[in-house]
């Protein structure tokens, strides 16, 4: 008895640490949202389907305590021989029916805004065209998204051929990114499958050698300043616990001087090691061996003038 006590105890504190842990708290029943327009819909179709849910479950376990304490067994008692109910079977056939149909409508109507990314805010990045499929304008920051074990780079480039991005600015681990606009990400990965997920910016997303996923989000101005956090959402080596994700939103003007830097830094980063190199050849070409020695004479005294 006193074991039994001390293993509810036990239960019971460690279900309150949970609780009351932000982290653990963070979306204990919903998903994580509010970062970006299709996490909110995600978090307003699960509340939905959730709500349809419990009033199925309420029903069901309400009809079965209601059964067993009404009909429980009494000394004596015979209970009723129903071979079958014609009227409550095709009843319960076509109400399972109709809940999965207006779940399935409510699904595809949420759907659209889900997937198809809006335009970027007037206040926003203001964009040129692109070829992708993706808000109604043809305007979009993407961001290409490479998976390696155990780290994210982020590549600013339209093109995420890495043999056409060459010089393109970059980063690691932080992603920076403006608000009120829309941001596209390509994502794929280098080595081993990963999986891309930053919770209160959408759903997430298999990062695969040889195949590239889509999506996108859009941080609203209100949040600027905010970094959301995420991080590889499949199993990807012995380091897959390191491997983390942020995205930082920045007003515009913030985020173009940042991009600016970097792209300065990797124009600093190239001409030093063009300078290296020139340095390296020429320190080669002053070190040539001399050639070979006559028959009969000294390889030492060879190289002598």
């Amino acid at each position: 008895m006193t074991s039994r006590r001390a293993i509810t105890s036990l239960l019971a504190v460690l279900a309150g640490a949970l609780v009351l842990a932000p982290a653990a708290s963070a979306g204990l029943i919903t998903p994580e949202h509010g970062g970006s327009p299709n996490a909110d819909d995600i978090n307003t179709l699960y509340i939905f389907i959730l709500a349809v849910a419990i009033v199925v479950f309420v029903g069901v376990e309400g009809l079965l305590l209601y059964s067993v304490i009404k009909f429980k067994a009494r000394k004596g008692a015979v209970p009723a021989q129903i071979r079958g109910n014609t009227r409550l079977e095709i009843g319960w056939t076509v109400g399972a029916a109709v809940i999965l149909v207006i779940l399935a409508t409510i699904t595809f109507i949420k759907l659209d805004a889900i997937r198809n990314p809006p335009d970027s805010s007037a206040t926003g990045l203001q964009l040129a065209d692109t070829s992708r499929r993706l808000p109604p304008s043809g305007k979009s920051l993407n961001i290409c998204v490479n998976g390696q074990q155990y780290i994210w780079r982020f590549t600013y480039a339209n093109d995420c051929d890495t043999a056409k991005n060459l010089g393109a600015p970059f980063s690691y681990e932080e992603m920076v990114v403006p608000v009120d606009t829309t941001i596209t990400l390509d994502i794929k990965a280098q080595d081993v499958a990963h999986s891309w997920w930053i919770p209160k910016l959408g759903g997430k997303f298999d990062a695969v050698p040889g195949y590239t996923n889509h999506t996108w989000f859009k941080v609203p101005g209100k949040l600027k300043g905010s970094t959301f956090y995420g991080q590889c959402a499949e199993l990807c080596g012995r380091n897959h616990a390191n491997m983390t994700a942020r995205v930082k939103a920045l007003p515009v003007d913030e985020y173009q001087r940042w991009l600016a830097q970097r792209k300065a830094d990797i124009k600093a980063a190239e001409d030093a090691a063009a300078k290296q190199r020139q340095k390296l050849q020429g320190s080669t070409a002053n070190s040539k061996p001399a050639g070979p020695a006559a028959p009969g004479q000294n390889p030492a005294s060879a190289s002598q003038p």
